[in-house]
């Protein structure tokens, strides 16, 4: 069991300022102006038959809605990651999810030094691995350093542990890990739009949040309370709204929910 911290513990400042000065790693997420399209045309359109829904209605909802979409195979993950997480400050580098820090497109791999695509979901949780589905959508799969991805594992999420080697900010135990404050919201909404997209209607695992640490290969992860703490603490920014945008007009062409409607993680859990 992971040993429990409040989220204000280390204040967002803070850690900010530590990780500034540290070289090529980026405090925060970087400032990019958003594409995406005003909520209300979204609500229009796209979201309309989720609109004064909650709980499972909502959630039932916005699973039809997501699952309209275009699938790639594993090997077209590693060109979208290069567009979807492109440095807005160096169009040939990418920002790693929990490392913040800029590096080479072309640095991708499975050596030391490397980056390779990390599972936020982890695809132990579920069974699904790299198949085209729940393996390879791009709005749960993001750019991270080697060791840091091997560090993160399969483990469930939640406050606490030892820092993270080559990775300010993070923190992990036995059983979970704990993402560094810029990117918590982001990890958060990546996993509760899996738990929508992924119910079980299409040969793959229902997915499913819940508030264990210890959940192994069962297509749940935790922890639900965490998680949600962390979206309401973290709200999206414009690297991660610029991010379900293109995602949405260049790959796959459905929309993470909850980037654009946050409150709806509270509406349904």
């Amino acid at each position: 069991m992971s040993s429990r911290r409040r989220f204000y513990a280390r204040p967002l400042l803070a850690t900010a300022a530590s990780i500034a000065v540290l070289t090529c790693v980026t405090a925060t997420a970087p400032a990019v102006t958003p594409t995406a399209s005003p909520a209300a045309a979204l609500d229009d359109t796209y979201y309309q038959d989720a609109l004064g829904k909650t709980g499972a209605t909502l959630k039932s909802s916005l699973h039809s809605i997501i699952s309209d979409q275009t699938t790639l195979s594993y090997s077209q993950v590693w060109d979208a990651l290069k567009v979807t997480d492109q440095d807005p400050s160096n169009s040939s580098n990418v920002i790693l999810l929990y490392t913040g820090r800029s590096q080479s497109k072309s640095e991708n791999g499975g050596d030391v030094g490397d980056w390779n695509r990390e599972h936020v979901w982890a695809k132990s949780h579920g069974d699904f691995g790299t198949s085209t589905g729940p393996g390879t959508d791009i709005h749960h799969l993001r750019p991270e350093d080697v060791q840091v991805n091997s560090i993160r594992g399969n483990k469930d999420f939640d406050n606490g542990g030892s820092a993270v080697s080559g990775a300010p900010g993070n923190y992990t135990d036995s059983n979970s890990f704990e993402p560094r404050d810029a990117v918590k919201g982001d990890v958060a909404r990546m996993i509760l739009y899996m738990a929508v997209r992924y119910e079980g209607d299409d040969a793959f695992a229902d997915l499913e949040p819940n508030d264990s640490v210890s959940n192994g290969s069962a297509p749940y992860i935790g922890r639900l309370s965490v998680l949600k703490q962390w979206s309401q603490e973290d709200p999206p920014d414009s690297f991660e709204q610029n991010r379900n945008e293109v995602i949405f007009d260049r790959f796959q062409h459905n929309r993470n929910p909850f980037i654009d409607h946050p409150e709806w993680v509270e509406a349904i859990w």
